[in-house]
């Protein structure tokens, strides 16, 4: 007699918009079969991308912002409430992206958490959530002795065959516009308020201001993280460029786009992988970016003055290389949910 597996519980904690994206497609085929809760917290970007994706998420607690008391205090009051949701739906399985909350509620009730990640640069986040978790799902091209040395057993690190960005560009919908345009330079602002941020926003600035300066025949748009960054980047810049006020997928943008400039993190990587002319001005230096460059899909400058000469020379240069280059690169990716559905089926 055919028997079906069981129905599980699970529960996703969602902490970021690229988590959002990564964790959508996992969250549509797991919950075919099982039961699924999914939490986040109070920050403007996940809620809205949410919503945009019809993603049913309960918002749990805030965003600490960039104050290390006040993180601490948000993740402590998140954590308290959380703690009473999650007894109530009694998972059987905890998956996050190595959240600090769903590691320490998971360890005290004894849920078993699979985490992935590819961010050991982010050693606040790891030190709190790395050595509570049961299994770690890593891209094969960070080395596993990165996460090792946060205190979790070399045997317990599952690497996979992708970069997070794969997913989040497998599963974008296609929305070129194929009407006649100008060619659009689009800026993404750094990450700020992370713990491993450093921002430096006069130097963004200069890249800005030199880009809209030299390239008046183009749209240039820029795509803040924050309520903050679009004030100061309004009252800075006013109608010089577009400056977007309002979440956006970032895919729509960028099939849209014709040379990127971001400061090294997920976008930059969506970017590459869509077969967009991108630059990293290399705020967040990390391995998956350094992966990017050594395909030849990402250039690195940090000279505001040199990104401007370069973004000059891309709008110009041959897309086509590119393109098949980054073709080639996705094809050779695998989907981390197949890695997952085996940790699943092991128990």
């Amino acid at each position: 007699m055919y028997h079906s597996a069981p129905i599980l519980r699970i529960w996703f904690d969602i902490l970021t918009p690229k988590q959002v994206l990564f964790f959508e497609p996992m969250i549509k085929r797991l919950q075919k079969n099982n039961r699924i809760l999914c939490t986040s917290r109070n920050y403007r970007e996940v809620v809205a991308l949410a919503r945009l994706k019809g993603m049913k998420m309960e918002f749990v607690g805030r965003h600490g912002g960039a104050d290390k008391a006040t993180k601490l205090t948000a993740s402590l009051n998140r954590m308290i409430t959380l703690a009473e949701r999650i007894q109530r739906f009694g998972p059987d399985l905890t998956i996050s992206f190595c959240s600090p909350e769903a590691s320490r509620i998971s360890y005290g009730l004894g849920i078993r958490h699979v985490a992935f990640c590819d961010s050991p640069h982010a050693e606040a986040v790891m030190r709190l959530s790395v050595p509570l978790v049961q299994k770690l799902l890593i891209p094969w091209i960070i080395p596993k002795e990165e996460f090792v040395r946060f205190g979790i057993a070399k045997k317990d690190i599952i690497p996979y065959k992708a970069i997070d960005a794969a997913v989040i560009v497998r599963n974008a919908k296609k929305s070129r516009y194929r009407g006649k345009r100008k060619k659009a330079i689009l800026i993404r602002i750094e990450e700020e308020q992370a713990a491993y941020a450093k921002s430096d926003y006069k130097k963004i600035s200069d890249i800005i201001n030199r880009i809209a300066n030299e390239f008046t025949d183009e749209d240039v748009v820029v795509l803040p993280r924050y309520k903050q960054q679009v004030s100061v980047l309004k009252r800075e810049f006013g109608s010089k460029i577009k400056i977007l006020d309002k979440v956006t997928i970032g895919s729509d943008l960028l099939q849209n786009t014709d040379v990127f400039v971001g400061s090294g993190g997920t976008m930059t990587a969506e970017a590459a992988l869509f077969g967009i002319h991108t630059i990293s001005y290399n705020a967040v230096p990390n391995l998956v970016l350094n992966y990017l460059v050594r395909k030849k899909l990402v250039h690195l400058q940090p000279d505001p003055a040199k990104i401007t000469n370069l973004v000059a020379r891309l709008l110009h240069s041959d897309k086509d290389t590119v393109r098949a280059r980054a073709k080639n690169t996705l094809m050779s990716m695998e989907d981390p949910i197949e890695k997952l559905n085996g940790i699943i089926k092991s128990k």
